[in-house]
């Protein structure tokens, strides 16, 4: 509010992103928004710059901007850090992924693998499917 009633002393027009709950003295235009978030200011900047660029026809109206929102919102710079070695990370395994899909696809990849024979006659596999369990001497269990 001080700088609200310092643009009064030097007689420029305030503009402001208002709430319901907003009080409007001294604003001499009032945007009707959600001013809770970051995000929705952001947006608001966002389509507040589209139109004065309009307005300048600096861009025309049947034109896309090509500009993204999300230019508009602010960051933490340990955010942004934490985001790019997120996405490096990603990139990382997805470029060994497809490596190991191309030497796939290739038939370069070894394949290793076991007939399964030596567990087949392994201890403890003793007896016929449909025979009668054995028992362990100290426990009595039935394995």
């Amino acid at each position: 509010s001080s700088r609200v009633l310092w643009t009064l002393a030097v007689t420029q027009f305030v503009i402001a992103f208002v709430n319901t709950d907003s009080p409007l003295r001294y604003v001499d235009i009032a945007i009707p928004c959600n001013n809770k978030s970051k995000t929705a200011i952001g947006l608001m900047y966002y389509l507040l710059a589209r139109e004065v660029l309009r307005l300048r026809n600096a861009i025309p109206r049947q034109l896309p901007w090509e500009i993204k929102v999300d230019l508009f919102f602010y960051r933490e710079p340990e955010e942004v850090e934490k985001a790019e070695k997120v996405e490096d990370t990603f990139d990382a395994k997805q470029a060994e992924y497809e490596a190991n899909l191309e030497n796939v696809a290739t038939g370069a990849a070894e394949q290793t693998w076991t007939t399964g024979e030596e567990s087949w006659g392994a201890e403890g596999a003793t007896g016929e499917w449909g025979g009668e369990a054995t028992t362990t001497e100290a426990t009595g269990a039935a394995y």
